[in-house]
């Protein structure tokens, strides 16, 4: 679950991480009177979205009046900003967050996050900060810090000390630095967040480390004992389809394509999405029904991915070991007649009682596609897929 920057600026601060005075505006006149409430003479109006590039988006604006303030604030918000993160459908902007201007001297960029591979917390930094990260590792990998983290005894000062030095800050700076790189490691390990970046970290003109940009993202499974995260969720900023999903206890991704998906585990779902892209097609989504599939979560499972519209087709593909396919198929011949299924429908059934499976969607009447094999049955829901496309076309 991601938050907002003002969100996690307000986090890091409880952990004695120091941020810029600001405040939230939800409209142009509550962003003006941020603005004289905030002393200085320049002053950044930032929109508040789920999304990392805000600045090539014209998302991040300087202003040097209160009346450039509320220009700004009426430009970004109910505005939708397009970026390369957000995908093309982009992200609403329904809140800005106004912060005094810092004059910086240097930018540093430092994040925490899971690295699985090693089952450790890795810290991130680099000296050149306020790039993007991604492409820097490409172009001057040697620029990159990386400081592991045992989990068992956790962020070590002269671990701390080590990555100040290496981002080139000065001897004066260093317990400040140690003071922020602790913190920003105990927000990461106490909140169960995956991930916390901060870019750019900034020494200002008084010799001061403050954040100027903070992202955080936290572990949904973790959430039932983090109430207080759990509630800075914003669903404007979620796909509708994954908010739906969240409600009934599926599991949903929604993606570019036009071949909905209904699978049991992430494995399966994986593999069935790779099956279908080496076929021709693209996949609408990752739908992972779990093992616990009734008829009753079946239909809501169909009615998920029918929901949106861009489904030329739609594949069920179903390996079955607490659950039975028997039951699967019953649920998908319910499903069918109660929805009204207008596109395509290929179903895959393997695992326990399949030839049972197998039986009831046959006799069912329902003008359902069956395969033996996911490589079948990824052939025949892309070829369904291509027939409605041509149709339309």
């Amino acid at each position: 679950m991601n938050i907002h920057e003002y969100q996690a600026k307000e986090i890091l601060a409880d952990y004695g991480v120091k941020i810029a005075e600001g405040g939230l505006a939800y409209s142009v006149e509550e962003a003006a009177q941020r603005a004289r409430e905030i002393e200085g003479d320049v002053w950044v109006v930032k929109a508040q979205i789920h999304s990392g590039a805000r600045g090539k988006a014209g998302g991040i604006k300087v202003c040097k009046t209160h009346n450039e303030v509320e220009v700004a604030a009426e430009e970004l918000l109910g505005k939708t900003l397009v970026t390369h993160q957000s995908g093309p459908t982009g992200k609403l902007c329904s809140r800005v967050y106004i912060e005094a201007g810092t004059k910086i001297t240097k930018e540093i960029y430092l994040s925490f996050l899971i690295d699985r591979s090693t089952e450790r917390v890795i810290m991130v930094g680099s000296a050149q900060g306020g790039m993007e990260i991604e492409a820097l590792a490409k172009t001057h990998p040697e620029a990159i810090i990386k400081i592991y983290i045992e989990p068992a005894v956790g962020l070590q000062d002269f671990q701390a000390r080590k990555m100040a030095f290496a981002l080139g800050l000065d001897s004066s700076l260093l317990n400040h630095a140690v003071k922020t790189i602790k913190g920003c490691y105990r927000a990461l390990r106490d909140l169960d967040a995956n991930i916390l970046e901060i870019n750019p970290l900034v020494v200002s003109a008084n010799n001061e480390i403050i954040a100027l940009d903070a992202k955080m993202a936290f572990d949904e499974n973790a959430l039932y004992r983090r109430h207080r995260i759990a509630e800075l969720r914003d669903n404007s900023q979620v796909d509708p389809r994954e908010v739906a999903a969240a409600e009934v206890g599926l599991s949903y991704v929604g993606l570019d394509g036009d071949i909905g998906c209904m699978i049991n585990g992430a494995g399966l779902a994986m593999a069935t999405m790779d099956m279908i892209k080496l076929a021709g097609g693209e996949p609408a989504n990752f739908l992972d029904v779990g093992g616990g599939a009734s008829a009753e979560r079946t239909e809501k499972a169909f009615r998920l991915v029918l929901a949106d519209k861009n489904v030329k087709a739609m594949l069920v593909n179903i390996f079955a070991g607490i659950n039975r396919c028997d039951w699967i198929a019953e649920g998908v011949v319910q499903a069918v007649k109660n929805i009204g299924m207008q596109v395509p429908l290929v179903v895959r059934l393997s695992g326990t009682n399949v030839e049972e499976g197998r039986k009831i969607i046959a006799d069912s009447g329902m003008k359902i596609i069956t395969a033996d094999t996911l490589a079948e049955a990824a052939e025949k829901v892309v070829a369904a897929r291509n027939q409605v496309a041509a149709q339309e076309g």
